[in-house]
């Protein structure tokens, strides 16, 4: 698989996050659903608690993608709600840290909702992948 980061402009490059990335000769794609604050049960953890939603967030979503054959490093698309955009992006650098770790950049939208499916969840994390 070959990947390529775009970025015409650089302003998100130190927030984590291509403007767009090119991928070929993959064969196979993740389409993974939300992922939030939930236990394997899907109990509801950390209660209006966005940084260790977040962290808990990107670990139900780097265990699908590992179900699926795959890890962060295949991230190509990351879609971010959040209940609070502002509460976020005070904690950005727990999301931005970890993808980078990965060696990843995907190209990334951030999304304000006025509430997630499941009450007390603060932010959900919903991502593509390639491997």
């Amino acid at each position: 698989m070959e990947r390529i980061s775009v970025n015409p402009v650089t302003w998100s490059q130190p927030m984590g996050f291509d403007q767009a990335v090119v991928v070929s000769g993959v064969t196979r794609t993740v389409y993974c659903s939300g992922q939030t604050a939930m236990s394997p049960d899907g109990v509801p953890l950390h209660d209006d608690d966005l940084p260790a939603q977040l962290a808990t967030s990107l670990d139900n979503l780097e265990g699908v993608l590992a179900a699926a054959g795959t890890g962060l490093a295949g991230l190509v698309r990351l879609t971010v709600f959040a209940t609070d955009v502002d509460a976020l992006l005070e904690h950005y650098g727990v999301l931005a840290a970890r993808l980078g770790a990965a060696g990843v950049a995907p190209a990334t939208t951030l999304l304000g909702v006025t509430r997630l499916a499941v009450p007390g969840q603060l932010v959900e994390l919903e991502g593509t992948a390639v491997a």
